[in-house]
């Protein structure tokens, strides 16, 4: 029986049953490696660019410290992070994320925030955005999402169409839109936003308890960002503002700076709490869950060669150290996968070798050969495992910690879908000028959509969330307000 022209189909042309969820044991993961439909749409997506990042292309970056200012080893026994006081070398790179590499720095775009810790028990990476939320919380939805934001395949422009058109059909992209259209959307530099790991993570004691957490960077510089105007300006008169910004404050002594701070829940609460603590679309209300401070970042030198530090720089949340586990959180789930593979194809298998992404501790395994091999390859060593000539082996008291799942093999969905109360609850804490800014930089961007009908599914989210949100851009756009 031949497939029907609409179907969608792998690329061996099989039918695709599902395409929104990706297959999990139970709804909350783990993500099954069975699922061959993730695992080909994510390592062909990684393969779509050459040679730049297909996200996250244009960026900058610097060198620095980490160091421990309280006292968290009742939670982690993370060894960077098990003295106050402690001080470990970091490399940051920053970042827009649609854009190419010589796009504008000043567009209206979430920026990456990614910290390498070069700890004494391996490198840990902490990959994630100014944003505490993100558009979509499934991996297998990444792709898709990605290539709405990309050009236009006739006409090699940006397509407002097809950015609002995914949105308008993935409601959970309300909270992240709501926070890019607002003024929070164009950052006055990458010294003045907050950092956010985003996802949900497990830290891990000594004694192998564990707590779910999420990472908040606070700028010391304070929040300062651009008006869609001014923002336009700069982007015409210097597309790199933002990389020189940071460099030449670093060169000039004025060195940027962020408190590290963690929301803490215990494992049992993901259980009961009124929105699914792994959804990464979603925050945690830091009434239920306070800040703790952790430490303070410091970025004090500048790279000597971009291509060497920056642009060969690789970050993966798979980059994990003992003490720090991850989460069933989907889209996690999916990155773990993605960013190292990523890599591996736009750097080489060897990128964790390279000066800027080697560990400073000493690497044992019995990986050999690869592109670009260019230490001793191991030298005459032995180059298996198990083996009877003393080489390294596993030491148990470094596994992960052990966490229940269940569930039948299946593509489902997160167990909640209130897409709306956050966003909403979001637009109500804004001032009006807040409000009014925010409105008029939705409607600027609707404006060239082509189809009414994606207008009006989307005014429909905005109004859920809130009904003036969503009659204040239904009127913007000259089109009726929901019923």
């Amino acid at each position: 029986m031949s497939i029907n022209k609409n179907n969608l189909t792998t690329s061996w042309g099989a039918p695709v049953g599902d395409n929104q969820n990706s297959m999990t044991a139970g709804s909350r993961g783990p993500t099954l490696i069975q699922d061959v439909h993730l695992l080909e749409k994510l390592a062909h997506f990684n393969r779509e660019r050459v040679p730049e990042r297909v996200v996250h292309a244009k960026g900058a970056g610097a060198h620095g410290f980490f160091e421990v200012t309280n006292d968290v080893t009742k939670y982690t026994k993370a060894k960077f992070l098990s003295e106050v006081g402690k001080r470990t070398p970091v490399f940051v790179r920053f970042s827009t994320v649609a854009g190419e590499s010589g796009s504008a720095d000043t567009v209206r775009d979430p920026r990456g925030f990614a910290v390498k810790f070069y700890t004494e028990e391996g490198n840990y990476d902490l990959v994630g955005n100014n944003t505490p939320v993100f558009f979509i919380r499934d991996a297998i939805k990444f792709p898709d999402f990605i290539h709405s934001q990309k050009r236009h395949p006739q006409t090699h422009l940006k397509n407002p169409t097809a950015v609002w058109d995914f949105w308008s059909l993935s409601p959970e992209s309300l909270h992240q839109v709501t926070i890019l259209m607002s003024d929070r959307g164009i950052p006055a530099t990458y010294r003045h936003m907050h950092g956010f790991g985003s996802h949900t993570f497990k830290w891990v004691n000594a004694k192998g308890e564990g707590v779910w957490i999420k990472y908040h960077f606070k700028t010391e510089q304070g929040i300062k960002n651009l008006t869609e105007e001014v923002a336009r300006r700069i982007a015409g008169e210097n597309p790199d503002y933002h990389t020189e910004d940071l460099f030449n404050a670093i060169k000039n002594g004025d060195f940027p700076s962020w408190k590290l701070y963690v929301q803490i829940m215990p494992l049992e609460d993901a259980n009961t709490y009124r929105f699914d603590p792994f959804d990464v679309t979603k925050v945690w209300s830091q009434k239920d869950y306070p800040l703790i401070e952790v430490g303070r970042m410091v970025l004090n030198r500048n790279p000597e060669n971009y291509f060497a530090e920056v642009e060969q720089a690789t970050f993966s949340p798979g980059t994990l150290v003992p003490g720090i586990d991850v989460s069933p959180d989907k889209m996690l789930q999916g990155r773990l996968f993605a960013y190292h593979d990523a890599h591996r194809y736009r750097v080489g298998v060897n990128h964790q070798a390279l000066p800027i992404n080697r560990p400073r501790n000493q690497v044992n395994n019995y990986q050999r050969d690869g592109q670009m091999r260019f230490d001793d390859n191991g030298g005459s060593s032995v180059y298996y495992e198990p083996n009877s000539f003393g080489g390294p082996t596993e030491s148990p008291e470094h596994k992960p910690s052990a966490y229940p799942v269940s569930g039948m093999a299946d593509s489902v969905a997160y167990d909640k879908d209130d897409h709306y109360t956050q966003a909403g609850d979001l637009y109500r804490l804004l001032s009006e000028e807040e409000r009014t800014r925010l409105i008029q930089n939705i409607v600027n961007s609707m404006k060239p959509v082509e189809k009414d009908e994606i207008k009006l599914r989307q005014i429909q989210h905005f109004y859920k969330a809130d009904p003036e949100y969503g009659r204040r851009v239904a009127e913007g756009l000259g089109l009726p307000v929901p019923e």
